[in-house]
């Protein structure tokens, strides 16, 4: 191949505009690293060594010295919002909003920043406000996701059913939720004075229709046990015992693990009726199936007012093999305490001679404790269940004596069990 006499002067050609453009790049980031305070460097390495309160104060002082640091400032407002430090991160949110020259997009992303602070200060009149202000910017989902917790905490159930319309709008997703906001409507109807019996139908109307989507799955159970409960309660304060019953029966159907909750309300209905029977052996049907603590209390109580102690013991001794548990030994100990006392009473208040209670085989209670060991056996067991006779939440571990849809801790829906701490060990 014959050689080009230009290339001489081509190939030294290149190689020189790369070296003069390789010079012009290092000056220019030398000129503007020049221009960054030293403040800046040191809050990155604080930052790197996970020194945040320093790191803070250093990018303070940066803001001070350049207060046209947009991101800076962002990066202020997040650090000092984490920190719980509300009132610095509002007014570093404010400082940038009040700017004229405050480009469109930053200005949305102050707003949002702001409605956060707002909303973790607890100030939710000013985070209600700051979130509308950004429902037609980029930000319009986490907004109304936020203002449906802001509506949750106010227990403005009708804006937060509004609230739940407009997120539905804009991302297609299931609220399960939103049955839950019109089961707290048809409760606020139900305990007016006088109940709003109407307005209470229409609520579960809407709440069934809300629950639709998730019907015969495991996740809609909860919603759909809660609107049979609101059902039956409305049916017995509207005069229809019948409908009342057919409503409390039907969670042992369509939601069995929230039978528990529904048994002495299910039990008492067909008393009413006069079928107490017929009760007695459905909720112990349904107890061989989803065993339970709470049902486990009801029949037993049962069986003992219908039978007699002998079969009442008979179920409790074979409960308790197939599912030992402290807290039914203790509710059995009170019982039978509880008859020990109501048979003293009934025999002038001498205990001694109270006729001793039976136990399975025909061998007397009595001859296998006295009343003063039983009183204090139960009383020891008792300290230790105390700690277990509880719901929990699932989420944030919140424990409450009470059943609860919505978790008193972390506000989250559905989030306990209707079993007692013991049940889920």
């Amino acid at each position: 191949m014959d050689f080009e006499t230009w290339w001489l002067i081509f190939v030294p050609l290149v190689f020189a505009l790369g070296w003069i453009a390789s010079r012009v790049d290092i000056r220019q980031m030398l000129s503007e690293t020049r221009t960054l305070p030293n403040s800046y460097f040191k809050g990155l390495n604080f930052l790197l060594n996970e020194e945040p309160d320093r790191a803070i104060d250093a990018f303070v002082e940066v803001a001070k010295l350049d207060p046209e640091t947009t991101e800076l400032h962002f990066a202020l407002g997040s650090l000092f919002r984490r920190r719980g430090e509300m009132e610095r991160a509002i007014r570093v949110h404010q400082s940038l909003l009040s700017r004229a020259d405050l480009p469109h997009a930053d200005r949305e992303s102050a707003q949002h920043e702001l409605a956060q602070d707002y909303l973790k200060a607890g100030m939710l009149d000013r985070a209600e406000q700051a979130y509308e202000q950004v429902l037609d910017t980029r930000f319009a989902v986490p907004a109304v996701r936020a203002l449906i917790r802001i509506y949750e905490s106010e227990h403005d159930w009708p804006r937060a059913i509004e609230a739940v319309k407009k997120l539905r709008a804009l991302v297609d997703e299931p609220v399960p939720q939103l049955a839950h906001y019109q089961c707290e409507q048809a409760v606020a109807a139900l305990s007016a004075n006088p109940p709003r019996l109407d307005a209470a139908g229409a609520a579960l109307d809407a709440a069934d229709h809300a629950a639709a989507p998730l019907r015969g799955q495991k996740a809609g159970q909860a919603s759909e046990a809660r609107i049979a409960m609101l059902r039956a309660q409305l049916a017995r304060m509207d005069g229809k015992p019948e409908a009342e019953r057919a409503y409390l029966a039907s969670v042992l159907d369509i939601a069995p693990e929230y039978a528990s909750l529904v048994a002495p309300s299910l039990l008492e209905s067909y008393r009413r009726l006069g079928q107490q029977q017929e009760g007695l052996s459905l909720l112990m049907t349904h107890y061989q199936r989803y065993p339970s603590l709470d049902t486990f209390n009801v029949v037993f109580r049962e069986l003992r007012t219908q039978q007699g102690l002998g079969p009442a013991w008979a179920f409790a001794r074979e409960s308790l093999r197939a599912h030992p548990t402290l807290l039914g030994l203790d509710r059995l100990l009170e019982a039978e305490l509880a008859t020990r006392d109501g048979q003293a009473e009934g025999q002038g208040g001498d205990a001694k001679s109270a006729t001793p209670a039976s136990l399975p085989g025909g061998v007397p209670f009595g001859e296998q404790a006295s009343g003063a060991d039983l009183g204090l056996l139960r009383s020891l067991i008792h300290r230790h269940t105390q700690r277990l006779d509880r719901y929990a939440c699932n989420v944030c571990g919140f424990e409450a004596r009470h059943f609860y849809w919505q978790c008193p801790g972390c506000n989250a829906w559905e989030t306990y069990q209707p079993r007692r701490l013991e049940e889920l060990k």
